[in-house]
């Protein structure tokens, strides 16, 4: 990180989390000006992109996973650990359909492979708002007579 020449850099750069690390390169105490300010700059620059190939690369081997997540961070965690392993959980209860949303479902992005795993139906949303109209159309009906 101390590498990276970023125009602003804000604290929190590697937050622990339960069976990951998130890594944010501007840092996660950016705002949201900052936020989508590195966005923009990732998009052209492929910052993050960057850094993850770099980190496959030091730590080839290992047993590690990278995927991207949000705007400003990416993922670190052990092979396996990705968010199939809530669906382990969930393979005794037989439900007939189990429907994923997430906004990161492109191949690298921390939402792929659950999105793509054959017990579930995964749905790419775009926010909240989405995940909520996405939700409406799939499970609540308009076709009921009440007023």
């Amino acid at each position: 990180i101390s590498l990276l020449k970023l125009p602003k850099q804000r604290g929190t750069f590697i937050e622990f989390r339960k069976g990951m690390l998130n890594i944010s390169p501007v840092g996660r105490s950016c705002s949201l000006e900052e936020r989508v300010e590195f966005a923009e700059l990732d998009k052209k620059e492929r910052i993050r992109e960057k850094f993850v190939a770099a980190l496959k690369k030091e730590f080839a081997g290992k047993g590690l996973r990278f995927t991207r997540g949000g705007m400003i961070s990416f993922d670190v965690f052990p092979e396996g650990w990705d968010k199939r392993y809530c669906l382990n959980s969930l393979d005794h209860e037989r439900y007939e359909t189990i429907h994923f949303f997430g906004n990161e479902t492109s191949p690298g992005g921390n939402d792929y492979e659950i999105f793509v795993d054959p017990r579930t139906v995964g749905h790419t949303v775009s926010s909240p708002q989405d995940t909520v109209r996405r939700c409406r159309e799939l499970f609540f009906s308009d076709d009921t007579n009440e007023p």
